[in-house]
């Protein structure tokens, strides 16, 4: 007996250098050759994926304790945020699943029975006999892992488990940004509706004033039709922004877990601002996209997979292990109820399954194909959505500028026609014109201004995080 232990156990060591062995496929991730420089901002540079780079509270920036706050309960209350945690919690657990199939499952049992055997059984000899029996033991069973298959399924397990981090890190930002973004809209809906309360009180004056001069002969009609369109449509104007506005508002809070009914932010006119990014922003925060690196760990997984459909092709190879103690009477923990097994060691290997293993390969070098194209559409989106982002920044910036000189100038001119009305040198005509023109500038800069926080926004978004320094 212990020659034959000692033959299995020489049998059992010797395959395990064979464990090192796997069938997946040499990982190479799919290169894309980035550019040297991004058209919209010469000098900058691109960089490789490195997502787990901090990213910081970049909306402090605008110096705001509402958004800062509406950032923290969407962080503490955001259903989407919350979906997205769920599922790298279970991602991590079965990467956890999976890793235990790289030891040995033990387990260990024990049992007490009474039993009568049958006087006509067979070779019982026409006698009846009624014994006990009590049995303590243990049992291991591992499966020796010679081609690859179950640590290439812990590899797939674990790569997944880190492209739902990406996941759950993509989701955060993408949360960050919207309320933000959603913020910057509203505040610029109470500019804008700011500015009409204000126009409404000028075109009432107005309207008064060509009222008055009809009731002294000196306007016609036609004048005081004029005011009072343009008075009733600027009023139009803040019911529609009203309504734009609540709109906006219930957005944000489905955004940060409130119900809408509950939820209300006070209206407030803010000063227009951008969030500066330094120079080396995108050679730092490009790298730190975390959709590109979980889009190329789940190139990583199905990788491996590949290695587990090929590794059906070979046996798979299981060796058992059992010990304990067994007695009809007497002391069942002593050596002479002991008993011990080493095996099976047994090998099973499908002979003919009409072409399954294969398809099976086919499906997971097809999901590998998948992964890798939506890697690269990944990375190819993000170099896009930067370079949007820096063309709206710039471009905005310089609009900003001309539609202030505008603004300025069509104020200049609505201010001059109603004096050249008062005094009898022009027309209303004139004068609503002119305060047409000087209202669609100002709301025009205001759209303007809302365009660029928000363009700073998705560049910071595009990006990947801020830099925290």
């Amino acid at each position: 007996m212990p020659n034959k232990a000692a033959r299995a156990r020489a049998i059992a060591l010797s395959l395990l250098p064979l464990a090192g062995c796997s069938m997946a496929p040499a990982y190479r991730p799919p290169t894309i050759a980035p550019p040297a420089t991004y058209k919209e901002t010469p000098g900058w540079t691109a960089a490789t994926p490195l997502d787990a780079a901090p990213r910081g509270e970049w909306w402090t920036a605008f110096n705001d304790p509402v958004l800062d706050d509406l950032e923290r309960r969407a962080e503490q209350a955001s259903p989407t945020l919350a979906t997205a945690l769920a599922r790298y919690d279970a991602a991590r657990a079965a990467a956890r699943a999976s890793g235990a199939d790289l030891f040995p499952e033990i387990g260990a049992g024990a049992q007490a029975a009474r039993q009568r055997l049958s006087a006509n059984r067979p070779l019982g000899g026409g006698a009846a006999q009624t014994y006990d029996n009590y049995v303590v033991g243990a049992s291991l069973d591992y499966e020796i892992d010679l081609w690859g298959r179950v640590r290439n399924s812990v590899k797939a397990a674990r790569a997944d488990a880190q492209a739902s981090a990406g996941d759950l890190t993509s989701a955060r930002l993408s949360l960050q940004a919207a309320v933000a973004d959603a913020y910057t809209r509203l505040r610029g809906l109470d500019s804008e509706a700011d500015l009409l309360r204000r126009s409404v009180d000028a075109f009432t004056r107005a309207y008064d004033l060509t009222t008055t001069r009809h009731d002294g002969g000196i306007a016609s009609g036609v004048d005081v039709n004029r005011a009072r369109t343009i008075l009733a449509n600027a009023r139009a104007q803040i019911s529609a922004i009203a309504n734009q506005r609540a709109a906006t508002e219930h957005e944000i809070a489905a955004l940060i877990g409130a119900v809408a009914s509950d939820f209300t932010i006070a209206p407030q006119i803010l000063q227009p601002g951008t969030l500066t990014l330094p120079g080396t922003a995108p050679s730092t925060l490009l790298q730190r996209r975390p959709d590109i690196a979980a889009a190329e760990r789940r190139i990583y997984a199905a990788n491996a997979r590949i290695g587990v459909a090929r590794a059906a092709f070979f046996p798979s190879l299981s060796l058992g292990l059992a010990g304990g103690w067994q007695t009809t009477g007497g002391a069942l923990l002593s050596t002479p109820s002991s008993f011990w097994a080493l095996g099976p060691l047994s090998a099973a290997l499908s002979l003919f399954d009409d072409g399954r293993r294969r398809a099976q390969i086919d499906i997971s070098r097809a999901q590998y194909d998948e992964a890798a194209a939506d890697y690269r559409a990944t990375v190819l989106g993000a170099f896009r959505q930067v370079e949007d982002a820096l063309a709206a920044t710039r471009l905005l910036a310089t609009q900003a500028v001309e539609q202030r000189d505008a603004a300025t100038a069509a104020a200049r001119t609505s201010d001059l026609a109603l004096t050249r009305y008062h005094d009898g040198a022009a027309d209303y005509l004139e004068v609503v014109t002119a305060q047409t023109e000087a209202l669609d500038s100002e709301r025009a800069l205001i759209a303007v201004e809302t365009s660029r926080m928000r363009a700073s926004i998705a560049l910071v978004k595009a990006l990947g995080g801020a830099p925290t320094a």
